[in-house]
């Protein structure tokens, strides 16, 4: 029940409960002592009628507090007593717009009490009235928006999204400027194949910048919401009807390994993920990483701008799972953009681009978790590196992985070298770098013989220490691990070129051989906490592949792409590359081996291009000879 409705029937009861004659008689006291008016300030007038409302409503509940409270102490007042409170009432107008005397709040609140349990209503509870207060307030939007399970460690910054904003930052403004403006210039090559537009201002995204001569979105794709379930939304990407016979013709074209009848979808239908991520594979294999780069961008933007309304990276409160095979794209576009930023220095925005990645499916589909600590050293990013690893909620301890148990060693490292430079001590009650890496060694001793192969590290004092039987004759125990180890020195390798890190992790390979020496048990115990947590004797992440980790692309000639470049069937139709188009009268004469040294004739057949002719000759010359 409200105030207002309340104080209504309190004068209703009022009225009825009133003595007749001691009404009559405070109507003439009233009329004979009005209340006098204060004066009008003529600014008044340019107040609100609201206000005017409001004002008269407080005197009104101000009065029927008062009349109240005088009915149920003093019913049997005289009358002469009611004029005082009447001038008292006058006095209170004059002064409306100052603040009223804490014995009148007092007063107030006990009324108010007393007329609640006069009518046996009751009160709300203070956590309830926080509570409404909350939901008025908007509270409680924000207290749904921090969904359990969704961690917030893995928030994503906007302003750390886009590899250009990086860009600026590391190289200035004006130099990213002048580059961006080269590209958004169509190239020659754009306007022979017949891709001259008109520039347009395209949409603006979240994780790319688009250039002027994109084509609009053709709108080919959208996102439905499937279900809302313990607070995720979960999506999946659909396609339009009207274009649901391009994905037959993709697949048609993959199986026969067509790129011309790719490319022709790409003509008509310029935003076909599939087709897009394709020719960036192409590219990427041909050695032209920013076509690449450019062909991942633009499959991004079009399955952003089909993102539905309640899809937002910035809340957290959803799932695109990878089961479904139209996300499928999704996914392997954010993960080549990570690695293309990783490849332009972007490392910040590579780790943004991760943390999306991660949250989209919570199955880690395309093995973020084994990467996402590298952006965040390479970023210098080592606080959120260690809260990372207590908050993020996995099915193993993450220090146990490879990755993690030597890269919080490293954040470690540099979180006490800074704090040293500040003259502070930072975090005292954890333990020290070197103990971490102790840990990670002794967890994982076969690391040490790869890094040292793979970095490599040159330094004699490592033959040494990799002849200790702990290291040298060290073995995973699971494929699940050996695999685990293979990616984490294929993409962390180069952390280690480092030498303050390579002292690092000397010091703690010469404390596990002291260690070892003393109690020979500790390294069975640790062996046993390796086969507790990858018990399973198949390799669960063979899925992943080794060569997704890696910062080298490998490249295939021209030679072998040009067999791609065709419809079936047609490869005896392409003309022979220049360096076969050489006829008879361009192929190199046997040379004579006859009186020459044996040694030089020798080093002379290792070049590809000699020709000493077939060997039957030379047999048949021995035989008539002979």
């Amino acid at each position: 029940m409200s105030a207002r409705l309340l104080r209504r029937v309190l004068e209703e009861r009022e009225s009825s409960l009133q003595d007749p004659k001691l009404a009559a008689v405070e109507q003439p006291e009233e009329e004979v002592s009005p209340p006098r008016a204060a004066p009008r300030n003529p600014f008044d007038l340019l107040d609100d009628d609201a206000d005017e409302e409001e004002d008269k409503e407080d005197e009104v509940e101000r009065s029927q507090h008062e009349s109240y409270t005088e009915q149920k102490h003093s019913v049997k007042k005289k009358p002469v007593e009611v004029v005082p409170e009447t001038k008292k009432k006058s006095k209170k107008k004059k002064k409306k717009g100052k603040s009223e005397p804490s014995q009148a709040k007092l007063k107030d609140e006990q009324s108010l009490e007393s007329i609640l349990e006069d009518l046996s209503i009751e009160k709300k509870p203070t956590h309830q009235i926080a509570h409404q207060s909350e939901r008025l307030s908007g509270k409680e939007i924000e207290r749904n928006e921090k969904i359990p399970g969704v961690s917030s460690v893995l928030a994503i910054d906007p302003k750390h999204l886009k590899g250009e904003n990086e860009m600026r930052r590391i190289f200035g403004s004006k130099v990213v400027d002048s580059f961006e403006n080269q590209r958004n210039m169509p190239s020659s090559s754009r306007q022979v194949r017949g891709v001259r537009r008109v520039a347009h201002n395209p949409r603006k995204t979240l994780l790319v910048s688009p250039p002027s001569y994109w084509p609009p979105w053709d709108k080919s794709m959208s996102m439905d919401l499937l279900e809302t379930k313990s607070g995720l939304n979960y999506f999946r990407y659909v396609y339009d009807p009207s274009v649901s016979h391009v994905q037959e013709l993709f697949e048609a074209a993959k199986g026969a390994n067509d790129l011309n009848a790719i490319a022709a979808i790409l003509v008509k239908y310029p935003y076909h993920p599939e087709s897009l991520l394709t020719f960036a594979e192409l590219f990427k294999y041909s050695g032209e990483h920013q076509s690449s780069a450019d062909a991942v961008e633009k499959c991004l933007f079009a399955m952003e701008c089909a993102w539905h309304p309640l899809f937002s990276p910035l809340q957290g409160n959803y799932q695109l799972k990878y089961s479904h095979d139209t996300n499928k794209p999704y996914f392997t576009a954010l993960f080549s953009h990570m690695k293309n930023l990783d490849r332009r220095g972007c490392h910040r925005s590579a780790l943004e681009v991760c943390k999306f990645l991660l949250s989209l499916d919570s199955d880690d589909p395309k093995g973020a978790l084994f990467c996402i600590d590298y952006f965040a050293l390479r970023s210098q990013q080592y606080k959120w590196l260690e809260q990372f690893a207590e908050e993020y909620q996995c099915d193993n301890s993450l220090w146990l992985f490879p990755n993690f148990s030597f890269s919080l060693a490293i954040a470690r490292f540099y979180l006490e070298r800074d704090a040293s430079s500040e003259g502070s001590s930072d975090h005292t009650d954890k333990s020290s770098s070197v103990d971490l890496m102790k840990q990670a060694l002794m967890l994982h001793p076969l690391v040490l013989q790869k890094i040292v192969d793979k970095a490599p590290l040159k330094d004699s004092s490592w033959t040494q220490i990799l002849r200790n039987v702990f290291f040298g004759s060290a073995k995973p125990g699971s494929p699940s691990l050996e695999h685990m180890i293979n990616i984490y020195v294929e993409r962390h390798y180069i952390m280690w070129r480092f030498p303050e890190l390579q002292n690092l992790l000397k010091e703690a390979a010469l404390l596990v051989i002291e260690s070892l020496k003393q109690d020979s048990r500790e390294a069975q115990d640790w062996s046993c906490v390796r086969k507790e947590v990858f018990s399973s004797e198949k390799n669960e992440y063979s899925h992943l592949l080794v060569s997704d980790f890696s910062d080298t692309t490998p490249s295939l000639p021209p030679e072998e792409l040009r067999p791609f470049m065709v419809g079936p069937g047609m490869a005896h139709e392409m003309p022979p590359p220049p360096e076969l188009e050489a006829g008879p009268e361009r192929l190199r004469a046997p040379r004579e081996v006859a009186g020459r040294h044996p040694a030089l004739v020798f080093l002379e057949s290792l070049l590809p291009w000699v020709d000493y002719g077939d060997n039957h000759h030379d047999e048949n010359d021995e035989n008539n000879g002979a």
